[in-house]
């Protein structure tokens, strides 16, 4: 069904993240938002990270590869840093200031988490990088997608087939776990830009979840909106 106009006093665009651990449906989610917003008349890209830009895509090429964890986790955490600058500068804050929204398919809290937490970059590390690349950048609202372990390493397995798992999915079952305390702990921290989102219900329910929490924490006003 159609959504209304959303009436915004602000003509920069809103920037949406997405996070969570593999399997925890962040693709699919992202796609209903973007398809909702579409719905309700507001320009909005679909991106992700690493990658969303083209110098970003070749350096995620040499990170889900395995480079990135054989030059250990600072150079990792580098290389993600230099896919994080070029992605922002080239896709992230032109679609800003020019209105769109964008809906990003993992930032900042991923190398917080996966890097910082599991990795154990010095924060002193993270935070200058974080400092480097985005600036005073942050999105607008986080959704981390929670779902148990085995769900998530069951889905992201049944999605990729014969294929083989990349660099972050082929680690062990602990290294997943520690990675979902991570991102709760991240949402725990900043509640006020995080939104954990429970998601082991079907599709469409999880995403019904994230459209009233977009609406709430953002204080979208809609004019005779309509459910869809």
């Amino acid at each position: 069904m159609a959504e209304a106009a959303v009436k915004r006093p602000s003509l920069r665009g809103r920037f949406i993240t997405f996070e969570g651990g593999e399997g925890s449906g962040k693709s699919t989610q992202i796609r209903k938002l973007a398809e909702r917003l579409d719905a309700a008349k507001l320009r909005a890209i679909v991106t992700r990270e690493p990658g969303g830009s083209p110098g970003a895509e070749i350096i995620r090429h040499l990170l889900l590869s395995g480079m990135g964890k054989l030059l250990g986790p600072d150079a990792e955490t580098l290389l993600f840093a230099a896919a994080r600058d070029d992605h922002v500068r080239s896709v992230i804050l032109p679609a800003l200031e020019q209105g769109v929204w964008v809906l990003c398919d993992r930032f900042f809290d991923s190398t917080r988490a996966y890097q910082g937490q599991l990795g154990q970059v010095p924060p002193g590390l993270v935070n200058a990088m974080q400092r480097v690349t985005i600036g005073d950048l942050k999105p607008d609202l986080t959704f981390i997608l929670d779902v148990p372990v085995e769900v998530g390493l069951q889905r992201a397995a049944a999605r990729r087939g014969n294929a083989a798992a990349d660099r972050f999915e082929a680690e062990g079952v602990k290294f997943h776990q520690d990675l979902r305390e991570a991102y709760l702990r991240i949402a725990a921290e900043d509640p006020e830009r995080c939104v954990p989102i429970d998601a082991t219900g079907d599709p469409d329910t999880v995403a019904a979840r994230i459209w009233t929490e977009l609406r709430e924490h953002l204080r979208m006003t809609m004019t005779e909106a309509s459910s869809a």
